[in-house]
Order: structure tokens, then C-alpha cells, then sequence
């Protein structure tokens, strides 16, 4: 558990990402995937329905013994929670209302952010955009990990550890990487998370309180939905920077595991993802990619080839255009 990794920085790169030349050329040959575009009807229907849930799961939580509170914060409250986070990220991608009704997509997103008890989704749109305009980009793309938890986390000990933590470094992350003003909707959300928390405690005690706030932690922790941090992007064969996950947990999480049809083409909503697939299966079929994150994880932990410096980096050049 001691051994040290052999990586000393990230995969620095020189070349522009491939996803928007995939893009144009997929384009060019299979026009038809433009119609894939625009909002998921089910979306807003499919997300107030996990929130009714978890509403219903704080309710019944109240009077249980501390134990079994525990319990179903891990096997259930944690898979909704991640899976919340999900939902957000693509209402982030403006595909419950559409382009034109953008502000709509921000509100519904706070709105999907009360179960999870973290006020996130107004920022989080701000940096995930940037993440798909600047893959890799240094100094603006906040899924890249710090200098400080590439050297720090080499061993599988502490990259055990990492992974239990995800939450707080990419809640962290940010502040030291690329920190923006703050805007008077995160402000907003903040104000309205906490007075939902407020109002929880008073009504239910803390015994909600903590279903909520432990199970977002432990579901975006060391859990199997939480393969997918690792799985996306962190660099397993050289040459590679994104890799697809077709694998059953798709069903959770919105489709996320499509990650190199989701960068090709941010603007189709996550349902449609596989249609993308299945057009243009030629561009995807010799893609490296994943069917079990559990086994993602596993191998990332274990093999000391790998640590959070397994990420392709690129300087970038010109005008940046930061959200």
C-alpha cells in the first residue's frame, strides 16, 4: 500500500482536443444527428420525481434508529443524491427547457439541488462549461486535479483516500485553480439551500439533515456510481483523454457514461446519447472504454502507473472565453 507512482507530472499535450473535430466530421457525414438536439421532455418530469422521493426519504428517516439512518443513506439516499447530480449536470447543458428558456434551466437546477443539501448547481455550471470548451485546459479546467494531489496522492493508500474525499476536492478545487466572482444566482442558491436546510432541521430534526448531507458525500465518495470521476477523463491508455462507459449504472446517472458522445455533442441531451452511437458507430466502436466502474476504480487504486497526475494537460493559446 506503500508503493509510490511512477508520474511525476500530468501528460502535458500540445494538440487541440478531439471533440470538436470528431464533431465536424460526424457532422459532415451524418447530418441527421442535429435533430438528436434540444430538450429532453422527460427530464423535468423524471427530476421532480427523484425529488418527491427524496423528500418522502427524509420524512420516513426521521424516527428510524441512528443504524439503520446510516444504512439507507449509503444504499439508497447516496445513489439518488449522485444521481441528483447528474440530473444537474445536465440541466447545465440547458436540455430540460431549451436554450431559449436558459434562465428556467437555472432555476430548476437549484430546485433539483435541495436533496442534496450542498449548494452547487449555480456555480457548477459556470466551471463545467469551461471544462467542455477548455478539456484540459490549464488553469481553467477545474476537473484537473492540483499540482499539490498529483504528488501528494501517490500511493494506493492515499489514493483510497482521494477517492473517499472527491467531494471536498472538487468543491475546493475551484478556489485554487480558477477562482471567479460570485454571481448573485450562487449567492441566491446558497441563501435558498440553507433555509431549505434551515427549515428541515426545524421540522424533521437532524436525523434528515444528516441522510442528506451524508449521502451526497458518500455517493460522490467511495461508492460504485463515483467511477465514473475516474473513468471519464484520468488517462489509462496513453494517447487517450476521454473514455465511454457502457455499462448498466448508464440508468442512473442520466447516460454520463457516454462521456466521448457527451463531449462530441454536449448540446444532446443524455437519453438520446446512445442514438449518437449508434450512427455514427464507426467513430466510437475502436474507442477505448469501460463496461464496470467498480473495476475502473479498483484498477486506478492498485496500478502504480496511475494517480491524479493521469490527466492530459494543454497550455492554451489566444483569447480564453470563460463563462
Amino acid at each position: 500500500m506503500g508503493n509510490r507512482v511512477a508520474r511525476e507530472d500530468f501528460e502535458w499535450v500540445y494538440t487541440d482536443q478531439p471533440h470538436a473535430d470528431r464533431r465536424k466530421e460526424i457532422l459532415a457525414k451524418y447530418p441527421e444527428i442535429k435533430s438528436l438536439m434540444g430538450p429532453d421532455p422527460r427530464l423535468k418530469w423524471i427530476v421532480c420525481t427523484m425529488v418527491a422521493v427524496q423528500f418522502l426519504a427524509f420524512y420516513l428517516v426521521k424516527d428510524l434508529p441512528w443504524k439503520w439512518v446510516m444504512f439507507w443513506t449509503y444504499v439508497f439516499g447516496s445513489c439518488i443524491n449522485h444521481s441528483m447530480t447528474l440530473a444537474i449536470h445536465e440541466i447545465s447543458h440547458n436540455t430540460a427547457f431549451g436554450n431559449n428558456r436558459a434562465r428556467w434551466n437555472r432555476w430548476f437546477a437549484i430546485f433539483a439541488n435541495l436533496p442534496i443539501g450542498l449548494p452547487y448547481s449555480a456555480s457548477f455550471k459556470r466551471y463545467h462549461l469551461d471544462h467542455h470548451r477548455y478539456l484540459g485546459g490549464d488553469g481553467v479546467d477545474v476537473d484537473i486535479p492540483t499540482d499539490f494531489e498529483g504528488w501528494f496522492f501517490c500511493t494506493r493508500l492515499r489514493k483510497l483516500f482521494w477517492i473517499m474525499f472527491q467531494p471536498l476536492f472538487y468543491a475546493i478545487r475551484p478556489l485554487w485553480i480558477n477562482p471567479k466572482p460570485i454571481t448573485q444566482l450562487e449567492l441566491l442558491n446558497v441563501a435558498i439551500q440553507l433555509s431549505f436546510n434551515a427549515v428541515m432541521y426545524w421540522a424533521w430534526g437532524a436525523k434528515p439533515l444528516v441522510y442528506m448531507m451524508m449521502g451526497s458525500m458518500l455517493g460522490m465518495g467511495l461508492h460504485p456510481i463515483s467511477g465514473h470521476f475516474i473513468a471519464e477523463h484520468y488517462m489509462f491508455l496513453k494517447g487517450h483523454e476521454t473514455y465511454s462507459y457502457y455499462g448498466s449504472l448508464n440508468l442512473l446517472t442520466f447516460n454520463v457514461g457516454y462521456h466521448n458522445e457527451h463531449h462530441d455533442f454536449p448540446s444532446i441531451p443524455g437519453r438520446r446519447l446512445p442514438k449518437v452511437k449508434e450512427i455514427a458507430a464507426e467513430y466510437y466502436r475502436e474507442l477505448p472504454c469501460y463496461t464496470s466502474w467498480i473495476t475502473v476504480l479498483y484498477d486506478f487504486i492498485m496500478d502504480d502507473e496511475l494517480s491524479p497526475y493521469s490527466r492530459v494537460k494543454r497550455r492554451l493559446t489566444g483569447e480564453v472565453k470563460q463563462e
